[in-house]
């Protein structure tokens, strides 16, 4: 039961993963972190194919392993959540723009604090 729980995690994850690879708003590598971490307890298998992918598996076992984050990938994830604050804006206005806007102070200062 509990492995079973932990693939259909893993799976959603996946699936939010490839979702946010298309939409700027939604984070893509956490997903797919989640998604391996998952895998694990549930298919080791599973797990091993997802590190092993070719566009996948790098960013994922750099952060494994190192804690680190591309300087490609820090530059394109403060930049979607840029593209993301914008649309807030746009569409939304004040006061919801403040949110997009303390999102990306928050999350972005600490994603280019990390080590490459």
């Amino acid at each position: 039961m509990r492995r079973s729980l932990y693939m259909a995690a893993g799976l959603l994850c996946v699936a939010l993963g490839a979702i946010g690879a298309a939409l700027p708003i939604l984070p893509t590598v956490p997903f797919l972190l989640l998604a391996a971490f998952c895998f694990a307890r549930g298919n080791p298998e599973w797990e091993r194919r997802l590190l092993d992918h070719p566009r996948w598996g790098p960013p994922l076992l750099r952060w494994r392993d190192k804690r680190a984050i591309s300087r490609k990938a820090k530059i394109s994830a403060i930049l979607a959540m840029g593209a993301g604050v914008l649309f807030t804006g746009v569409t939304l206005g004040f006061p919801w723009v403040g949110i997009s806007i303390a999102v990306l102070a928050i999350a972005g200062s600490w994603i280019w604090t990390r080590p490459e």
